[in-house]
């Protein structure tokens, strides 16, 4: 192997100043790791000490000696060296030069596995990608070591923080704006690493509501990218078009509109054109895909403030695990990248049929679909739910009756333009849990804030828990769908 992808002085050099300063190994062994080593005995050396430290042992000659002598890979001439070189005072840049090094061989060994899986095993590109993907994310997670902050530090950033707070004017939003005023007084907005889930039944509106959310932060100026499993973008771009055009849906999907929508729906048109809305709808996709993704189209546009999935159930796992192993690794990874961009990332799920047989049918966490690992990586999880909804499902139920009975059906059921909705906060890390209420407004698929009920907060307080392109969408060019 080339000369520049290892140091054994600076090796032997780092295992030196272990043995005649022990107390150093606190530090290092939380940076090192034995692969980091390129010489197969001074991996060896430096699993025994870490096998010494673990059992309390000196880290001296003789134990060393011994340990190695337990596990037969004793190399008296390797240790030899280590104890004739030169100590150091100054280890960090030996070691930085040692993981430096390190990096540059897993990712030439890297290479091998990419040539092995595309020439000799003939995999797939897809899966070759994934393969990749999956591999090179190990192997940056790996390298990557962090230390403590100390009590100074943490003050002196909370501090900050909380003046940055103040220069706004007390303002109730602190993070990413949801659309919606008293969600943002209950939420104080999604805040920067979050992990959003906004859960429901299919027909309650999940990613309607989630597109008001969008279309408020494009109209302010904001970057979103959306990662559409379930439809089209252009469908997307009809819904976000109705909502800032009060067109109904329906008439924008067949072309049925007078002059003045016309002349509405042009003028949106115009706006959208610059919005900084980026929309993926590949339709399958995992969670190294979408991790590599989103890092180079945040990468490219800063201005990315938000990312959303629709929906997290349809995302694709990796290699032949059960489902439940699938979506933790899938919500685990997410929790994990909206840390390292600093954005909310936010999840729509699906609800387990199950909560159709209760008479409250409100939703409650244990009915998220493989809830366990997504309840415990969400930060924010809120459900959406409309009771009008069971009440149209219901009648259609009592009228299918009446008539396989032979018998007259009277509807009672009234269909509304504008139903009741509320947005239940089933778990909020660091804040209340409760109920806010909106309206629907069906024609246009859009949440608004309730104008006709006081909000109701049935708060109750927890303890922090503890425990592609701008839209040119996919295809370069906003194109209607079929008449």
């Amino acid at each position: 192997m080339q000369e520049n992808l290892y140091n054994l002085a600076f090796e032997r050099s780092v295992l030196s100043s272990i043995i005649f300063e022990p107390s150093q190994f606190d530090e290092l062994g939380t940076i090192l790791k034995k692969d980091d080593f390129y010489l197969p005995a001074h991996q060896d050396i430096f699993s025994a000490m870490t096998a010494l430290m673990q059992k309390e042992q000196p880290l001296d000659e003789e134990f060393i000696k011994k340990e190695l002598q337990r596990v037969k890979k004793f190399d008296e001439a390797v240790l030899l060296e280590i104890l004739s070189a030169n100590p150091i005072s100054n280890t960090k840049a030996y070691i930085d030069e040692i993981k430096d090094k390190s990096l540059k061989r897993h990712l030439l060994t890297l290479t091998t596995e990419i040539k092995r899986v595309t020439v000799e095993e003939e995999l797939p590109s897809s899966d070759v990608i994934d393969i990749v993907e999956r591999k090179l994310y190990e192997i940056t997670q790996s390298n990557q070591t962090s230390d403590f902050k100390d009590s100074s530090k943490m003050t002196f950033d909370t501090m900050s923080y909380i003046k940055e707070m103040k220069a706004r004017g007390n303002s109730v939003l602190v993070g990413v704006d949801t659309g919606f005023s008293e969600l943002n007084k209950m939420t104080t907005g999604f805040g920067k690493g979050d992990l959003v889930i906004v859960a429901a039944r299919p027909a309650m509106g999940k990613t309607s509501f989630i597109l008001n959310t969008v279309n408020n932060l494009i109209m302010q100026g904001k970057g979103v990218a959306f990662f559409s499993l379930e439809m089209p973008a252009e469908q997307l771009m009809l819904r976000l078009l109705s909502i800032q055009t009060s067109i109904p849906l329906q008439k924008l999907r067949v072309g049925d509109m007078n002059d003045e929508q016309w002349s509405s729906l042009y003028g949106a048109i115009d706006k959208m054109n610059s919005a900084k809305l980026f929309v993926d709808d590949t339709g399958s996709i995992n969670i190294n895909q979408l991790r590599s993704k989103l890092r180079k189209l945040k990468n490219q546009h800063s201005e990315i403030e938000i990312a959303v999935i629709d929906y997290l159930q349809i995302m694709q796992g990796i290699g032949n695990q059960d489902r439940h192993l699938q979506v933790s690794d899938i919500s685990r990874g997410l929790k994990m990248l909206a840390r390292e961009l600093n954005i909310p990332i936010v999840a729509l799920s699906q609800l387990n049929r199950g909560l159709e047989s209760r008479n409250d049918k409100r939703p409650m966490l244990s009915d998220i679909r493989e809830s366990g690992s997504i309840e415990q990586d969400a930060d924010i999880i809120l459900f959406v739910y409309r009771d009008d909804v069971y009440l149209y499902k219901e009648e259609k139920e009592r009228e299918k009756a009446a008539k396989a009975e032979g018998k007259e059906f009277s509807s009672t059921y009234i269909e509304k333009e504008e139903e009741d909705a509320e947005i239940i906060i089933g778990k909020q890390r660091n804040g209340p849990t409760g109920h806010v209420k909106l309206i629907f407004q069906k024609k246009l698929t859009r949440f608004v804030d309730s104008s006709k009920h006081a909000p109701s907060f049935e708060t109750v307080f927890e303890n922090v828990d503890t425990r592609s392109a701008k839209i040119n969408l996919s295809n370069d060019s906003i194109s209607m769908p079929p008449l």
